[in-house]
C-alpha cells in the first residue's frame, strides 16, 4: 500500500511540476513580447526596426505594428499579441499598454501560483480586480461636449507622437465631420487619413477612394456631377457558353447592357463608380457619351462614395428602369477629380453625409507609412475620447486605480485576493515603463508619485517626462480616452486569464497524419 501511495504522490508531483512548467514556460513567452514594445511607450520612447528576409525595413514605435510584422512562434505569445489587432480595431490605439498590461498580470498570476496559491483564485481573482478597476475608471473619465476643447487638441497631440502638422490636420477634420458624425458606431475618423509621398498634407471636406479610370479619353474632372453607385459587375448577364445558344442567349444580354448603358447616357448622370470590372464594350459606349467611369472598387468605398454624395447603390439588373425611376438613386457632389498619380478618385462636398479625408505627406514611403500610422493613431484617439472622454495620461490614471484595487483587495476574503494583487501590480505597469523610457528610476519615481496622489487625494498626478518632476497630468495636457484605457485593460484581463488558465501544451497531429 504504501509504495502504491508512494507511486500516486509522485505522479501527482509529476503533474503538478509539468503544470507549473507550462505556466512559466507561457509567462516567459508572453514577457519577451512585452519586451518588444515596451521600449517604444511615452513620450520618450524609441522606435523599434523590423527587418525582413527580402530586405524590407520598417521603422515605427506603433506596437500593433511592431507586433504584427514580427516572427511570433510561441502559441501563448500569439495570444497576446493578438490583443494588439482587438484594441487597435475596437478604438484604435493603445495597443502598447493593452499588450503590458496582459503580460505583467499573466507573469504576476504566475508568480502567485508557483507560491502555491491555486490558479482557479489567482484567475478570480484578477477578474474581480479588473472589473473593479475598470468600473473606478468610469468614475474618473471627464467628458468632452465641446469639440474645440483644448483636451481634444491635447489628446491629439499626444497620439499624433508630438507632430503638430499632424495634430492640426486631424482636428480640422474632426471639426469638419462634426461630433455627431464621430459618434456613429460605425464611422471610423481613423480611416480618413491617406498618405502618399506625392501630395501636400491638407484636409478636405469629401473622400478620397481608391479605384482604376477606365475611359481615358473622357475628362478627369466633373464639376457638380450626378453619381450613380452600381454593386458587383458592370457585365452582360452570365449565361452558359457551351452550346450556341448560350453563346447567342450572351450576345442578347451583351445588347441589352449596352442598350441600358446608351440610356443612362442620354440622362444627367455624370460619373458611375463600378464596384467590380466593366465590359469592354460597355467601356466604349461610356466613353462616347464622356462618363467618367470608376471600377474594380472596394465594398467599403462603394458604400463610402454611396454615403457622402446622398446615393443609393444599384445592382446591375436595377438599371432596366425607366431613367426617371433611375434618377432618385443618383448622388451629387460638387466636384469628382481622378488623380493618376494616386491611381484615386476625390470626391469634394458630396450631398449625403459629410466626410472629412486627412492627407498626410512625407519625403520617402518608409516615413509616409508612419506618418499615416501616426495620423490614424491620432484620429482614432480624438474620436474615442469624444465617444467616452478623457482621463490623466502618462500612467497616472493607472496608478490611482491601482490604489483603488487595493483597498478592493483588503476587503477580499480568501486567497482570490492574491489575483487582486495582481491586477494593482499590472496597473504600475504604464507609469514605470513611461519613466523608464524617459531614463528616471521607476521605482523611485512610481512610488513617490504614488505617496503623493495619496496625500493630495489627485488621480492625475504623474511625472514630467522631461524634468521628471512631479506634475499635474490633467494641467499639462497630457491626457488619454477613456474607451483607449478601457479596452486595454479589460481585453489584457481576458487573455490573461486565458493563459492562466493553460495547464500543458499538446502539439497537435498533422492533417495528412492517420
Amino acid at each position: 500500500m504504501s509504495r502504491d501511495m508512494d507511486h500516486v504522490l509522485q505522479n501527482r508531483r509529476f503533474a503538478e511540476d509539468s503544470r507549473t512548467n507550462a505556466l512559466l514556460d507561457n509567462a516567459e513567452a508572453v514577457r519577451s513580447i512585452a519586451a518588444a514594445v515596451e521600449g517604444t511607450l511615452g513620450p520618450k520612447g524609441l522606435d523599434t526596426m523590423l527587418v525582413s528576409e527580402s530586405g524590407e525595413v520598417i521603422v515605427t514605435n506603433d506596437g500593433v505594428t511592431i507586433l504584427e510584422k514580427m516572427a511570433i512562434d510561441h502559441p501563448a505569445a500569439r495570444m497576446v499579441a493578438q490583443i494588439a489587432r482587438a484594441q487597435q480595431e475596437e478604438v484604435g490605439d493603445g495597443t502598447t499598454t493593452a499588450t503590458l498590461l496582459a503580460a505583467t498580470l499573466v507573469e504576476e498570476g504566475a508568480k502567485q501560483v508557483a507560491r502555491g496559491v491555486p490558479v482557479a483564485k489567482v484567475i478570480a481573482g484578477i477578474r474581480r480586480g479588473v472589473q473593479h478597476a475598470l468600473e473606478a475608471m468610469q468614475q474618473l473619465a471627464h467628458p468632452i461636449w465641446d469639440m474645440k476643447d483644448d483636451w481634444l487638441q491635447g489628446i491629439a497631440y499626444t497620439a499624433g507622437r508630438e507632430q503638430e502638422d499632424v495634430t492640426d490636420l486631424v482636428m480640422e477634420a474632426a471639426l469638419m465631420v462634426g461630433r455627431e458624425k464621430l459618434l456613429e458606431k460605425d464611422f471610423r475618423l481613423a480611416e480618413a487619413v491617406t498618405a502618399h509621398p506625392r501630395v501636400n498634407s491638407g484636409v478636405f471636406s469629401g473622400l478620397l477612394v481608391q479605384g482604376e479610370r477606365l475611359n481615358l479619353q473622357v475628362s478627369n474632372t466633373k464639376e457638380i456631377p450626378r453619381v450613380l453607385v452600381l454593386g458587383g459587375d458592370l457585365i452582360p448577364e452570365p449565361v452558359e457558353t457551351q452550346s450556341e445558344a448560350g453563346f447567342r442567349k450572351l450576345e442578347e444580354n451583351r445588347e441589352l447592357l449596352v442598350s441600358t448603358i446608351e440610356k443612362l447616357a442620354e440622362s444627367v448622370v455624370d460619373i458611375i463608380f463600378v464596384e467590380g470590372e466593366v465590359d469592354p464594350i460597355a467601356e466604349d459606349v461610356l466613353s462616347t457619351a464622356d462618363l467618367l467611369v470608376v471600377s474594380n472598387m472596394s465594398k467599403e468605398d462603394i458604400n463610402r462614395v454611396a454615403e457622402h454624395t446622398g446615393a443609393r447603390v444599384l445592382k446591375r439588373t436595377t438599371l432596366v428602369k425607366p431613367i426617371e425611376e433611375l434618377q432618385e438613386y443618383f448622388g451629387m457632389a460638387e466636384l469628382v477629380e481622378y488623380e493618376e498619380r494616386l491611381g484615386c478618385a476625390r470626391i469634394i462636398s458630396g450631398a449625403g453625409k459629410p466626410f472629412a479625408t486627412i492627407l498626410v505627406s512625407a519625403s520617402t514611403e518608409e516615413v509616409v507609412k508612419e506618418r499615416e500610422r501616426i495620423a490614424k493613431d491620432a484620429a482614432a484617439a480624438v474620436q474615442a475620447a469624444v465617444r467616452g472622454g478623457f482621463l490623466p495620461g502618462g500612467g497616472a490614471a493607472e496608478l490611482a486605480l491601482a490604489r483603488e484595487v487595493e483597498k478592493h483587495r483588503d476587503l477580499v476574503q480568501g486567497m482570490e485576493a492574491f489575483g487582486v494583487s495582481a491586477v494593482a501590480e499590472a496597473l504600475h505597469r504604464p507609469m514605470s515603463q513611461v519613466v523608464a523610457n524617459a531614463g528616471f528610476n521607476p521605482l523611485e519615481k512610481v512610488e513617490e508619485v504614488k505617496a503623493l496622489q495619496w496625500k493630495r487625494q489627485s488621480s492625475s498626478l504623474g511625472v514630467d517626462c522631461d524634468r521628471g518632476v512631479i506634475s499635474d497630468m490633467v494641467d499639462m495636457g497630457v491626457v488619454d480616452p477613456l474607451p483607449v484605457k478601457y479596452h486595454a485593460l479589460q481585453a489584457a484581463g481576458e487573455v490573461s486569464t486565458a493563459i492562466l488558465r493553460i495547464h500543458t501544451v499538446v502539439s497537435m497531429k498533422r492533417n495528412d497524419a492517420i
